[in-house]
């Protein structure tokens, strides 16, 4: 008997930070041409980024959807959307509820965010309890300085140890960072509910955000084992295209990462 390919219910979006140094709309119409289901909206220094009505009007002219938002969590992005990290969330949350997206990706405090941090993971509880968008706590990676690791972030940089309900895996991440990727997936079970599909060579403390197959991450094996468990999740591909030589370059990484998903997203049984 031929084997039967079971194609799970996850969908593959495109962060808009791919396409950088393009902007926002320039994303939209990417994803339109390449096939990308929808789109993540990377909220940063954009101005396009941080305006949903543009980025509705973008979605309804492009017939592309908007699967999740990237809440303003950089350091490069701490005065976007004001200063208050939780008015960001809650702001990143109402957007994502008009936007009919499911998800709002957020990273753990930075360590002189004392308050937030004291406060965060209780309060992103709260917040899940609040509405039917799920905020996916994303893991990092400490800082390598003169041979010492520093953690810039609380409680963590490594949300699997905490209740969090929701957390993103990032594959670029756990380069840097020097996981195991496969094991943090292990261990988070059903709470792996986002996916941010890169790859990494995990030899310098760059993060580097590689068409997938290009490092050392278990890319294919993450997507196929989320396939085999019925993922409902997203599979968002964030990688870093600014060093393309031209547009034509631009497109085939982001045309290789779609079909990279595509292909090992599908479960033979």
């Amino acid at each position: 008997m031929a084997d039967v390919i079971r194609v799970p219910n996850a969908k593959i979006a495109l962060s808009t930070a791919s396409v950088y140094p393009e902007r926002t709309p320039d994303a939209f119409e990417l994803a339109a041409r390449l096939g990308y289901d929808g789109v993540e909206i990377m909220v940063g220094a954009d101005p396009v980024s941080q305006d949903i009505d543009v980025i509705e009007r973008l979605s309804d002219h492009y017939q592309v959807p908007v699967l999740a938002i990237h809440a303003p969590c950089l350091l490069v992005t701490q005065r976007v959307w004001g200063r208050d990290p939780w008015a960001k969330l809650v702001r990143a949350r109402q957007a994502a509820e008009r936007l009919g997206a499911s998800a709002v990706v957020v990273h753990p405090p930075f360590r002189w965010q004392r308050e937030y941090a004291r406060d965060f993971e209780a309060g992103i509880a709260r917040m899940s309890d609040e509405t039917d968008v799920i905020f996916a706590v994303e893991n990092m990676f400490p800082l390598r300085a003169r041979s010492n690791d520093v953690v810039p972030y609380s409680p963590d940089w490594n949300p699997i140890d905490y209740d969090f309900p929701h957390v993103t895996l990032d594959l670029s991440h756990t380069a840097v960072s020097g996981s195991d990727a496969m094991e943090m997936a292990t261990k988070l079970g059903d709470r792996l509910a986002h996916l941010h599909l890169a790859d990494g060579l995990g030899v310098t403390n760059k993060d580097e955000h590689l068409v997938p197959g290009r490092g050392s991450q278990p890319c294919a094996p993450i997507l196929e084992r989320l396939a085999n468990s019925g993922y409902g999740g997203l599979v968002v591909l964030e990688i870093n295209t600014r060093k393309a030589a031209s547009r034509t370059e631009r497109i085939d990484d982001l045309a290789e990462a779609l079909a990279f998903a595509r292909l090992h997203l599908a479960a033979s049984a």
